[in-house]
């Protein structure tokens, strides 16, 4: 089936990710595999289908809503494909979140059912009373007390006899929470062909996926890279995926190296640079099986790229992705990789740079990024000038600067509300970062606007020093590194030294909150 049209008007994603593989002759293959269980795919049809049956004995009918806090364990899939098969829309968020951020996206999805995990609930409790078009609370894991029902208790019961729902290829079929850094977290919605068209463009096109495969991801399944990562990608193909419900840290995912030999690793900037200066890891290998990486969240430095190869043997592909977009559609390649670029389109994926008139640049200047391509969200749930602004036409804005060499190969710049002017010039904060995360006494870095005495702005870097980092004259040493990495006029006139950078649930670093503290 192509990738980016369907002849047929009835689809079901998970007839295609699922029991398409059972078809194939892959029942008895692992497909997920957690601290404490794993699924083989005749097991994870069977649990989905009695998932599908649980919905329609609690009253749900399709098109409705169910969220899901959830870890990244052998549920969620479950939960997340038995929605999709009984044509109920189901909604993963953040299982990072305060309860009143539960609140509002729980009030704002009208989900009728919450599927929470038990070391959540305690969190999400609290308000779930002021929700009125909540009706069910199943409960993952741990115990679930009255009204709460046991999801595993519920599953037992349910019958494995469901006949997947025939919905369109362009009917809802998810939603993913935008980041509310600039206002309220947008619910952006997702038809059913928009899985299998990521993992055919990008997971089997670009990164190659195939059926012996075991992936690691250290981002987390609610996270639109993680959800490609560890269900859709591995699904397309009928390989495994290895599930973390912990925190990402370099213990973990050293561990999960040793104990499940991944192929494939699925990373981020901020984990890379923490595990190749992990101390109590100086001389771990990896995975003996690992055969590539990828990163994405935020553009990767040009040194962590370098070292990473240089230690492990393995590149690491660096692309770009969105919510809105679902997954990366602008990466590195195979034997095609420079570092410190974002790579080229992937192949069947259209992107123009524009300026603020909306007039496409040419090669060398910057311009903010536009993609066109068949994995785009239907639009935002109830936000109507936010999706007409995101979405306009076949076109997605994605509110990242970049520039444009001859060969069609982008380096990142900036978020667009992050760009700012010194003596006229644009100044990429990314850029300014990249440089100082170059030098030996760096382990990260960011760079926000700040106004000088005379009110024009200049840069300000927020530094986080590894242990090994010493000498009084340190600010001076990175100022002078900046100046001969990047240009003399570009070298951040203040430099904070900090504990660590804020950073959203996926990795990304809040620079509006340093621009605040600015």
């Amino acid at each position: 089936m192509s990738a980016t049209a369907y002849t047929s008007a009835v689809y079901n994603a998970a007839d295609d990710l699922v029991d398409r593989n059972i078809r194939e002759g892959r029942g008895a293959k692992l497909a997920f595999v957690d601290p404490e269980r794993s699924l083989t795919y005749d097991a994870l049809a069977s649990e989905t289908r009695r998932f599908a049956d649980l919905l329609g004995r609690l009253g749900l009918v399709r098109e409705d809503r169910v969220a899901m806090i959830l870890l990244d364990t052998v549920d969620w899939p479950i939960v997340f494909l038995g929605a999709i098969r009984a044509g109920i829309v189901p909604i993963p968020l953040n299982t990072l979140l305060a309860a009143d951020q539960y609140a509002y996206m729980l009030a704002d999805s009208r989900a009728k059912v919450l599927v929470v995990s038990g070391a959540l609930l305690p969190t999400v409790a609290p308000i779930l009373a002021e929700i009125p078009t909540l009706k069910h609370v199943l409960v993952s894991g741990g115990e679930a007390k009255a009204p709460h029902r046991s999801l595993a208790a519920e599953l037992a019961t349910a019958s494995d006899v469901f006949t997947t729902a025939e919905t369109h290829p362009d009917e809802t079929c998810f939603w993913l929470y935008s980041s509310g850094s600039t206002g309220a977290p947008k619910g952006t919605r997702h038809v059913h062909s928009s899985l299998m068209a990521t993992a055919k463009l990008y997971g089997q096109g670009v990164l190659g996926i195939r059926e012996d495969d075991v992936g690691f991801s250290a981002a987390k399944l609610f996270f639109a890279y993680g959800l490609g990562n560890s269900l859709t990608f591995p699904l397309s193909v009928g390989a495994t995926a290895v599930l973390n419900p912990g925190r990402p840290t370099p213990a973990t995912a050293f561990g999960f190296f040793e104990t499940y030999q991944p192929t494939i690793f699925f990373g981020v900037p901020t984990l890379y640079a923490a595990m190749l200066h992990d101390p109590a890891h100086a001389g771990s290998t990896g995975s003996g099986r690992l055969r590539i990486c990828t990163s994405a969240g935020e553009a990767l430095p040009e040194h962590i790229g370098e070292t990473w190869k240089k230690r492990f043997g393995v590149d690491i592909l660096d692309g770009v992705g969105s919510t809105e977009m679902l997954h990366i559609f602008l990466s590195n390649a195979p034997g095609a990789i420079v570092y410190g670029t974002s790579g080229v389109a992937v192949p069947g994926y259209d992107l123009e740079l524009r300026d603020e008139l909306g007039r496409t640049v040419d090669d060398g200047e910057i311009g903010e990024l536009y993609v066109r391509g068949p994995s785009a969200a239907d639009g935002y749930w109830n936000q109507r000038a936010k999706s007409r602004s995101t979405f306009q036409g076949e076109w997605t804005r994605t509110g990242d600067k970049y520039i444009r060499d001859a060969k069609g190969r982008h380096t990142y710049c900036g978020r667009a509300d992050d760009m700012f002017k010194v003596s006229g010039i644009w100044v990429s904060p990314f850029e300014i970062e990249a440089a100082l995360g170059s030098h030996e006494d760096v382990l990260e870095a960011a760079v926000v606007a700040h106004a000088d005495e005379e009110g024009l702005l200049k840069p300000k870097a927020f530094v986080v020093l590894k242990d090994s980092a010493s000498g009084e004259d340190l600010e001076a040493r990175l100022k002078e590194h900046v100046k001969k990495t990047v240009g003399m006029w570009k070298y951040p006139r203040w430099i904070e030294v900090v504990e660590a950078l804020p950073k959203t649930a996926t990795g990304k670093i809040q620079r509006f909150k340093l621009r605040e503290e600015a």
